[in-house]
Parts: structure tokens; C-alpha cells; sequence
């Protein structure tokens, strides 16, 4: 049994205690209140957009600004939380304690939006580019097997997952159908100019490889023909090992890359050292997978601006 399974199997027994005396659960409250939970905060603004002003409808989340959503354990009443959704809205994979809340408590009621979204393969070439020049035998990232998480960094993946959380509340609340629908075409319209910019503002530029602290952009580098390399692999704690970062100064050097990205909580130290090394001036690519009052906007539209405005500098785009 996992960590995971343990800590939930705990956490379950104790929001069971919580609820006995309570509601039966499961129903999300009465009848005219509708209950979204998501995991993280890119399922909690889709469903949030979805939402919009449709009354009797909440959307909470399970992690919590500033926790890394990877490692989130849940309390006794966020499983609670889970158990009493109308809809559970989580990517599988991306955070083992709300999978196995679901599992054990939400398998009637959730949304796994990785089917809808097309997930891809740590590691993978999607668009044919080839990593194998900056193989490196100690750099796990490029390792076939685990999905890369982060589709909301493909506007179009996450157009897909607004539509689907959609026809989930749908189902779930059919007087507001329509609204929701709006809702998911209006959040996929909005996307579908934000591709635009980083389409038109990426289209012309000097470089084309992007150095990150880990390998939480391949599907942005992807969708805007760039060549994603990582210091570290798609797990933010995963630590380079010294010919790992040998190879990234090489690249660097090799390419003449006159920017490198780090996160602001994740890897920062091994991009500043690359940095010093080599010259190379250090910009901030957020993941957006949470807002933070340290963030540089305050939902994911501006976030994600902020991230295209970096990569214009740092891939000196005209």
C-alpha cells in the first residue's frame, strides 16, 4: 500500500467521524447547491470559468496557494470534501492522494481530464524534435513511461478540459446546460487568443531551445515549435546530477543561449548556477500550477502573458 493509500485510508476514517452526524454525504449538500472540487489550480479556474456566475455553485480547491500540488496530502475533511462533491474534477497521476481519494470515495462522481486531454510521455518527442544530442546517462527526464501533467500549458489541451467539466455539470445541474456550455466556449475562445499571441510573438525567433529548471513546458514548447531541454526531468524535487549539468553549461555555451528559465519556487539555485557559469542571464517561466502573491499575475491568463513576455526576451523574438 502507498504512502498515499495510507494517509488517505487515515485521513478517511477520521472524515468519516466528521460526517457521521451530519449530512448522508455524497449529494453535495441540497438539492439546489452543486459542489465542484478540483485538484489543483488549473482544474479550479477551468471549472471556475465554466462555472461563471451560475448560482448555487461552488468551486473549491485541494491545494492550497503556495503547496506544491505533486506532494498535496489531504485532511480528514478535504477526503470529506471528496466524498461529498457532486463532481471531483483531478488529472490521474499528477497527485496520489486525491487518486486514491477518488478511487475510495468518488468514483461515481469525478472527472479525470486526462483522456480528453491527450496526454503525453515524459520525455517524448511530440512534434519530432530530437533530444538525443543532450542525452545524459544520470538525466531521468528523458525516460519514456510517466504522462507529463501540464496540459494547461497547451491552450488547445486546455480548451478540451473546459469543455468537458462542462458537459459534466451538464449531466450533473441540466437547468443551467446552456450556461455551462457558454461558459466552456467563452474559456476556449479566451484560449484561442492567447494561442494566437504566443503564436505571432514566437513565429520569428533567434533561438529556438529552451533551458528550464525541470521539464514542465513540453507541451507549450511543443505547440510553439520550441526544443524543451531540462535541467532536471518532470518531477519539480528531482536533483541534476553533475554531468547533467555539465551537458546543460555545454548546450548553453554550444547554442550561445543568452537566457535560461527558472520557477520561483522550483530549481531556481540550478538555473543561477548555469547562470553564473556562463553568463547567461536567468528569466522567470512560471508552470502556473498555482497563484501565489509572489506570482506575476493573478489568474492564469496573466500569468501565462507574463510567461510569453519572457520567452520574447529570452528566445529574442522580433
Amino acid at each position: 500500500m502507498t504512502r498515499a493509500h495510507l494517509a488517505v485510508t487515515g485521513a478517511l476514517t477520521a472524515a468519516l467521524l466528521l460526517t457521521a452526524c451530519g449530512s448522508e454525504g455524497g449529494d453535495g449538500g441540497s438539492a439546489d447547491e452543486v459542489t465542484v472540487v478540483a485538484g489543483f489550480y488549473p482544474l479550479e479556474y477551468a471549472a471556475a470559468r465554466v462555472v461563471g456566475d451560475v448560482p448555487g455553485v461552488t468551486v473549491e480547491t485541494l491545494t492550497a496557494p503556495g503547496t506544491d500540488a505533486h506532494d498535496l496530502e489531504l485532511t480528514p475533511r478535504q477526503v470529506g470534501a471528496v466524498q461529498d462533491a457532486d463532481l471531483v474534477v483531478y488529472s490521474a497521476g499528477m497527485q496520489a492522494a486525491v487518486d486514491a481519494a477518488v478511487a475510495e470515495q468518488a468514483a461515481d462522481h469525478s472527472l479525470d481530464v486526462n483522456p480528453v486531454v491527450d496526454l503525453a510521455e515524459t520525455g517524448e518527442d511530440h512534434e519530432g524534435h530530437d533530444h538525443d544530442d543532450l542525452a545524459d546517462d544520470g538525466h531521468e527526464g528523458h525516460d519514456h513511461g510517466p504522462l507529463d501533467p501540464h496540459f494547461w500549458l497547451d491552450p488547445e489541451r486546455y480548451a478540451a478540459a473546459g469543455d468537458a467539466i462542462a458537459e459534466e455539470l451538464a449531466a450533473i445541474n441540466p437547468e443551467h446546460a446552456e450556461a455551462y456550455r457558454a461558459n466552456a466556449a467563452a474559456f476556449a475562445a479566451d484560449l484561442e487568443e492567447l494561442d494566437s499571441e504566443f503564436e505571432e510573438a514566437l513565429a520569428s525567433c533567434e533561438q529556438d531551445t529552451l533551458v528550464t529548471t525541470h521539464e514542465a513546458f513540453g507541451y507549450l514548447a511543443d505547440r510553439y515549435d520550441l526544443h524543451q531541454v531540462g535541467i532536471t526531468g518532470i518531477t519539480p524535487d528531482a536533483e541534476a546530477t553533475p554531468g547533467r549539468m555539465a551537458e546543460i553549461v555545454r548546450t548553453v555555451e554550444e547554442l550561445g543561449l543568452p537566457a535560461i528559465y527558472a520557477e520561483r519556487s522550483v530549481g531556481g539555485d540550478l538555473a543561477e548556477v548555469i547562470g553564473r557559469e556562463t553568463g547567461t542571464q536567468v528569466l522567470i517561466l512560471d508552470p502556473v500550477e498555482g497563484i501565489t502573491s509572489d506570482s506575476s499575475g493573478s489568474d492564469y491568463f496573466e500569468v501565462m502573458r507574463a510567461n510569453l513576455e519572457a520567452l520574447r526576451q529570452g528566445q529574442v523574438c522580433s
